[in-house]
């Protein structure tokens, strides 16, 4: 294989996962071939760069896992194979089921990062069976050739077979080498889709939070603007008139900004905040209107609860750009919060002049059900009611 296919697999293996990348680089630099190539070395040096790269908190945490799983499978395949035998040489068995346990983790990190990753997921089943066939055969015969000819004479004295006769005594392969090391897989790779599933939920969960955040940012950077414009082409009317009251609509103005700009920005606020800045909002709008508005006004909040910041505030600047500025005569705006162990109610109802409210609730409300819509999925309740010459908003939202 030449320096781009290695490059290529390499990097494969680095992407998936560095603890397995980092083997393989390991086990190139100790091949003679390598060492003699100065652009092979080059290559090495890349590689181990974007190992580094890559691995920091990820390798870990890689570690960390296979760690846990590998000593966890090792220490019950010891209590498997001693309680099975009549007389079980402990020395021996942990012999053994090290070295078949160095060549299930080798295969089963190939096998999952390599061949599934890289082949089966990418469609190229031909190429993966050939490989996985190919590989979990040269598998075996390394793990007898290594029992037999390096582990064996460390702690036994039993006849060696000759390296033909391992090579072609598939079915004793298959039965002590090749299934333990599938079994390993097997488990490894079933702990690796729970773990890659929890991991894809997880991110599909913050990046539904994060878009949400981002279309709530868009609907009150619209939202703001609406309110502010109207506000201050009150304040614009009162100071064509001549209105003593220009001065004190804007210290009003000014706690209303106070709001948008530290109280807006926040997640939820107390219905309390919120309705105290609806009174100063109100407030304002009297001194335009001196005594032609009637404001009827009911307060019943045993309950504490939190709320999206200006939604109440909202639904009232809606009911006075609809309702007492369209007309000239006396204008009546009613306005009720209830609150019980579960739920707030507010509700709005104020005459209707603007012929375009009776056919259409505008940006303002537009904006306010999708604000609503990813505060409480499915959780609340918005009532818009038209009739002769009035029109009424009720809002149910859970206080929690």
């Amino acid at each position: 294989m030449g320096i781009k296919g290695c490059r290529k697999i390499v990097f494969a293996c680095i992407q998936q996962n560095p603890l397995f990348g980092y083997l393989i680089l390991h086990f190139i630099i100790k091949t003679a071939a390598f060492k003699s190539d100065p652009g092979r070395q080059s290559f090495l040096v890349i590689s181990l760069h974007a190992v580094r790269k890559t691995s920091d908190g990820k390798l870990k945490k890689e570690i960390i896992h296979q760690t846990g799983f590998w000593i966890a499978l090792f220490v019950f395949g010891i209590f498997r194979n001693y309680g099975e035998l009549e007389q079980p040489d402990f020395r021996e068995i942990f012999y053994y089921d090290v070295c078949h346990w160095i060549f299930q983790i080798f295969g089963a990190n190939w096998i999952y990062f390599v061949l599934i990753r890289q082949f089966f997921e990418a469609k190229k089943y031909f190429l993966f069976t050939v490989y996985f066939v190919g590989g979990i055969y040269l598998l075996g015969v390394l793990n007898r050739l290594f029992i037999v000819y390096v582990a064996e004479p460390l702690f036994a004295d039993y006849p060696r077979d000759s390296v033909p006769e391992i090579l072609t005594d598939i079915k004793y392969l298959l039965f002590y080498y090749i299934l333990p090391i599938i079994s390993g897989t097997f488990v490894f790779i079933s702990m690796r889709f729970m773990l890659r599933y929890r991991d894809e939920k997880q991110h599909a969960l913050q990046l539904q939070k994060e878009k949400s955040e981002l279309e709530l940012k868009a609907l009150k950077a619209q939202l703001n603007p609406h309110f502010l414009f109207n506000t201050l082409n009150n304040i614009y009317s009162l100071s064509i008139t001549g209105s003593g009251a220009v001065s004190q609509s804007i210290s009003r103005l000014s706690d209303i900004l106070d709001y948008l700009l530290y109280q807006g920005q926040k997640e939820r606020v107390s219905i309390a905040e919120e309705l105290k800045i609806v009174k100063d909002y109100i407030a304002l709008e009297m001194l335009r209107y001196d005594e032609r508005l009637n404001i009827e006004m009911l307060e019943k909040t045993e309950f504490s609860g939190l709320i999206p910041p200006l939604l109440y505030l909202s639904f009232v600047e809606n009911a006075f750009k609809h309702g007492a500025e369209k007309t000239s005569g006396h204008v009546t705006i009613r306005i009720s919060v209830k609150t019980d162990e579960k739920h707030a109610v507010f509700t709005v109802d104020n005459p209707i002049f603007d012929q375009h409210q009776r056919t259409s609730p505008g940006i303002g409300l537009e904006n306010i059900r999708k604000q609503l819509d990813l505060y409480y999925p499915n959780r609340y309740s918005l009532e818009i009611k038209h009739t002769d010459n009035r029109f009424s908003i009720k809002l149910m939202t859970p206080l929690t």
